[in-house]
């Protein structure tokens, strides 16, 4: 893929949304936000780089538009982190039996939100 490739982040929480947003500018890697599953699903339709979804949303049902997301053979190896409040040890394993590949507490997902957005948004070596 050639340029910076596409984020979809799935966020409710606009304090957080606007952490992400700048720490991706920086990085100048380009991020969608969604609103909704269906926005989601629409958007995901050319896959993305890279899936973020809070997994405490209210805007969306997380864990069946992580089931839906791996139920389609385009996006079935479309990198999906989420992230979630602390001490959600059920939750954290719902997610990943959904089929998301990284599930962190909100301050881990924080600290290392760079890294993860230049491995999964800056385009690979030729």
């Amino acid at each position: 893929m050639d340029g910076p490739r596409r984020v979809l982040v799935a966020v409710d929480d606009l304090f957080f949304l606007a952490k992400i947003q700048e720490t991706a500018r920086q990085l100048k890697i380009p991020i969608e936000r969604v609103k909704t599953d269906r926005e989601l699903l629409e958007k995901a339709a050319t896959p993305p780089s890279l899936i973020i979804l809070d997994l405490n949303s209210t805007a969306l049902k997380p864990l069946a538009t992580i089931a839906k997301i791996r139920h389609n053979p385009l996006l079935k190896k479309t990198p999906m982190i989420g992230f979630l409040n602390h001490l959600q040890a059920d939750l954290k394993l719902k997610a990943q039996e959904a089929g998301c590949d990284l599930v962190m507490p909100r301050s881990a997902f924080s600290v290392n939100l760079p890294g993860l957005l230049r491995r999964h948004g800056l385009p690979e070596p030729a």
